[in-house]
């Protein structure tokens, strides 16, 4: 193996249909108009000598290196900022141009540090490699720096002399390295969308600057990584690298964290990553990344990591570490005893929405055939499962219209219950850039969130009370038909128009108008009727949803009047439109394709068809059940019951995910065995008897698929710690429960999930290898995948209108609780932490805080930074205040990223009607004074500690 080389063209490339012929260097080219001449040499196999050229960014034109004479004009204009033309004689090296670029490359290196052979940059230096190329032999302006370089000057302090920035946790900052090509300063801006950096000072004297000569962490910098990939020397570098060396290979592999589904390149000596950069033909993030994924992977091989299985009697004794044939016998041995004593159902698993497609889809095949029942359910069930009702229900799939591209085309842009900027950065970035660009952005949130003010980026902001959503995408809908915005054509060909007629009726009644719902929602009914115009008339529509939308009480009913309002308005079928859910884990939208839910196999094919039962029974040899199984919410009610009383999780942590911790806890505690498959000893396993230790994505092969429903390779970069990928423990587990399954490599599974699977049969190792990735459906009419869904006529046929009646929420404030709690992420921090906490990112968010308006805290005595007390009908726990008026009068919000929180134990038991997804966004609190943690905070984290112990191992006497 060796490091992947990407070719650097310098400028981005064209997008234009009509092409230009040119000759450079004596060599005919033909390429599209708008390309430089940069790239077009680049592309003809001649690389012109740049520093401040990249193709990430748009051309500067600043280094004065890139040169170039062409024949008729004066001058030697700069190559990166010069477009080609027909006809055009292009000379790229002449007598004149070597000594021009050798007299820049003098003037550079002249005020530069030459200690290359221990610098971290030696042998990846691009200012190092055009001294090379450009043929420097000598410096005529001498050695001395003295503006840069050096701290002392002739004996005196250098006030020029600026020392190096190590505030941020993962790489540092060297002024006196910096050649000032702006490139990090274009990178922040065009590619991120931050404007974190930027060029101060004059001539001799300009320097990279974060925000007002602020440190790097105390700036606006989101340390997404952009500006280190992007500057050419040693001034922005890892300190992984510093500390390492260079990288002497790569993998190409995907990132575990969001449902963007980055690509990134795994850089390692050996079986150590040095960095993760992000791949360029990586076609979710095109070469970005987030703090996530390109810094935050160092839990792999966090100290807390535990690599050998483990088991105990009873949750109050301490762990006992064992063989693995001893663990998988023990729980072997617990569970056919539970189905012995209490029935066959009395067991079942989560499966796992951080792990990939195979081993998910091996979990539920274990449940189905080893198990004998379909007790099986995953973390979707608490986050997108509305989502998979909704769409299917309307359109006839599952999942997402677009793919991410497909932004690029957008004109407005609306955003229900999704704060991408938070929770899906690359994505965030890309759209931003298309608003920068000209798209109108509508953002339906109760909270102000960073996508409704960025640089340059304004959005018109629906501020609704949680628990509306309903009513405020009903309300659109009813302007859109009122005003006669219906796009007619597109409805009567692709649409049932009768339930359309019987829609559109519905929703033009008086009491769904704006000003109608505006006491429900709050929504200023002029900004709710503009809202509904832009999106009707402003060209490409495209909806971007989220959580916010989801995990209500009608999650699923808000999913269907999303895609009414995109039906009647004729945004789907094409690049730009579309009804985009964004999926919140890695693999979430993986886990549901994989059959993951109790009531479907894999490809969302009902358990009680006896066709495709018959199938897979065919394929596994053995007779499934035909009766669907318990959802989550279902297994913890069975379980109190006493009717339920074995559990398999793998890679989820339902105890700190899943609502109303306390019943969690009760659940769990009448349980005889759960088994916990994980990296880290998280919540669950504090009622576990069984840990079998995981392995992370750069231990194993296999495929994620994201929220566009991309299948991307996830390729093993190291051995497994612990010993086994998670797929051979799951098969192991089966083995020792009497089920067997063969499989050599993680592509024998996919080879039968094709086989058994209509919308993955086109889908293979050799062809993800060939192509990079696919979006499914991938099969016969599709073999290279489908990146925009339902053009030309829906899957289910005709568009399905469905009539959605606002019902408020059980979920009430009153007296007692006045106050709506909603909930979120944060940037630096994923789901429940469990790998970000194990991460230099708690740098940025070491605790979970409440957000409250001043209004609420100035009523309440409640002060900036003070603990406060938070309490629902189901719970209470303290935190921290923030005041703040992102959030309206009325509304407080917090995220859910630590355990010493747990932010769950208040919300309640209420769920989406259709699916049990359950309403986090919805829960009345009362907020007042505390001084510190509650004594359910205290006992829980007693409980926690004394459940952790393990046991010290006994060596045998020889």
């Amino acid at each position: 193996m060796s490091l992947i080389q990407e070719t650097d063209f310098g400028t981005p490339k064209s997008k234009s249909e009509t092409m230009v012929t040119l000759t450079i260097d004596g060599n005919q080219i033909t390429v599209p108009e708008g390309t430089s001449i940069m790239r077009a040499a680049m592309e003809a196999g001649t690389q012109i000598p740049k520093l401040c050229a990249t193709d990430m960014v748009d051309a500067f034109g600043s280094c004065r290196l890139c040169l170039v004479e062409i024949e008729g004009r004066a001058g030697t204009p700069a190559s990166c900022t010069t477009p080609v033309m027909n006809g055009l004689v292009v000379h790229t090296q002449t007598e004149r141009l070597k000594q021009l670029r050798k007299g820049v490359m003098e003037l550079y290196i002249s005020d530069h540090p030459l200690d290359c052979l221990t610098c971290a940059a030696n042998g990846d230096c691009e200012l190092q490699d055009m001294a090379g190329a450009v043929g420097l032999r000598d410096v005529r302006y001498g050695y001395e720096g003295e503006n840069h370089v050096f701290a002392k000057s002739h004996g005196c302090d250098n006030d020029n002399w600026m020392p190096k920035d190590e505030s941020n946790p993962y790489f540092t900052y060297d002024p006196s390295k910096c050649i000032v090509c702006s490139r990090c300063v274009r990178a922040c801006e065009e590619v991120q969308g931050t404007f974190a950096l930027t060029i101060s000072g004059r001539g001799f004297d300009s320097r990279v600057s974060p925000g007002m000569s602020e440190s790097f962490l105390g700036s606006e910098c989101v340390s997404c990584g952009a500006c280190v990939q992007a500057c050419p020397t040693a001034t922005l570098t890892e300190k992984s690298v510093i500390e390492i060396g260079q990288p002497e290979h790569s993998v190409v592999t995907t990132c575990a964290y969001c449902g963007v589904g980055c690509a990134f390149k795994a850089e390692m000596r050996g079986e150590e990553v040095v960095r993760m950069v992000p791949w360029k033909d990586g076609k979710a993030n095109r070469g970005h990344s987030c703090v996530k994924g390109r810094f935050a992977w160092g839990y792999t091989t966090h100290k807390e990591r535990i690599l050998k299985p483990m088991i105990r009697e009873r949750i109050e004794d301490p762990w006992q570490e064992v063989s693995w044939d001893e663990a998988f016998n023990f729980a072997a041995a617990k569970f056919k005893g539970i189905q012995a004593k209490y029935g066959r159902d009395a067991v079942g698993g989560i499966t796992s929405s951080r792990c990939t497609n195979e081993e998910t889809y091996l979990v539920q095949k274990l449940i189905r055939g080893g198990f004998g029942n379909n007790n099986v359910d995953t973390c979707a069930r608490v986050c997108h499962s509305p989502t998979g009702y909704g769409l299917s229900q309307t359109f006839g799939t599952s999942a997402g219209t677009q793919d991410f591209d497909s932004v690029e085309d957008t004109d407005v842009v609306m955003i229900i219950g999704a704060n991408p900027a938070s929770a899906h950065p690359v994505f965030a970035s890309r759209l931003k850039k298309r608003l920068r660009q000209g798209a109108k952005l509508i953002v339906v949130d109760p909270r102000r969130t960073e996508m409704v003010e960025s640089p340059h980026v304004k959005a018109l902001h629906l501020p609704l009370m949680p628990g509306t959503n309903v009513a405020v995408v009903t309300a659109l809908a009813h302007v859109i038909v009122t005003e006669g915005l219906v796009n007619e054509a597109f409805v009567r060909e692709r649409c049932d128009w009768s339930e359309f007629e019987e829609w559109a009726a519905f929703v033009a009644q008086d009491k769904y108008s704006p000003e109608a719902t505006a006491i429900m929602t709050g929504v200023d009914p002029q900004v709710l009727r503009e809202a509904a115009r832009i999106y009707a008339t402003g060209g490409n529509g495209a909806i971007y949803y989220g959580l916010g939308v989801t995990e209500h009480s009608q999650g699923s009913t808000t999913v269907i009047a999303i895609a009414n309002l995109a039906m009647a308005t004729g945004n789907i079928g094409r690049p730009g439109v579309g009804v985009n859910p964004l999926r919140g884990q890695n693999n979430v939208q993986g886990s549901c394709d994989m059959g993951s839910f109790p009531h479907e196999l894999p490809g969302y094919r009902h358990i009680s068809g006896d066709a495709v039962r018959e199938q897979f029974e065919a394929m596994w040899n053995v007779k499934l059940n035909k009766e669907p199984g318990l959802r989550i919410p279902n297994m913890f009610d069975a379980a109190i019951e006493g009717t339920f009383m074995g559990l398999y999780v793998q890679g989820e942590d339902i105890l700190q995910s899943d609502p109303n911790t306390k019943h969690v806890v009760a659940a769990l505690s009448a349980m005889e065995c759960v088994i916990v498959h994980d990296l880290f000893l998280n919540e669950t396993a504090n009622y576990a008897h069984v840990f079998l230790p995981g392995s992370s994505f750069l231990e194993k092969d296999g495929t994620f698929t994201n929220a566009e429903r991309r299948i991307q390779r996830v390729r093993k970069v190291m051995t497994p710690r612990n010993g086994y990928a998670d797929w051979e423990v799951t098969i192991l587990l089966a083995r020792a429960m009497g089920f067997e399954m063969h499989y050599n490599h993680p592509s024998e599974i996919m080879d039968e999930i094709a086989a058994l699977t209509p919308t993955f049969t086109g889908v293979s190792y050799a062809k993800l290898d060939e192509l990079g990735s696919v979006q499914w459906p991938c099969n016969e009419k599709a073999p290279e995948g489908t990146p925009v869904m339902h053009i030309g006529g829906f899957v289910r046929g005709k568009g399905k209108f469905i009539v959605t009646e606002y019902v408020a929420t059980d979920e009430r404030t009153g007296p007692r609780y006045p106050l709506l709690l909603t909930t979120g992420r944060i940037l630096s921090q994923y789901n429940v932490g469990a790998q970000t906490r194990r991460t230099e990112n708690v740098v940025w968010h070491s605790e979970d805080r409440l957000e409250i308006h001043p209004h609420d805290a100035e009523q309440r005595g409640v002060r900036d930074g003070d603990w406060v007390r938070l309490a629902s009908r189901a719970g209470e726990t303290t935190l921290r205040a923030e005041i703040t008026d992102r959030v309206s009068p009325g509304v407080v919000y917090t995220t859910f990223h630590h355990p010493d929180t747990q932010a769950n134990v208040i919300t309640t038991d209420f769920s989406d009607w259709a699916t049990n997804c359950p309403e986090y966004k919805v829960t009345a609190v009362q907020i007042s004074p505390s001084n510190g943690p509650s004594d359910w905070q205290k006992a829980y984290d007693e409980q926690a500690r004394h459940s952790r112990r393990i046991a010290p191992v006994v060596e045998a006497a020889e």
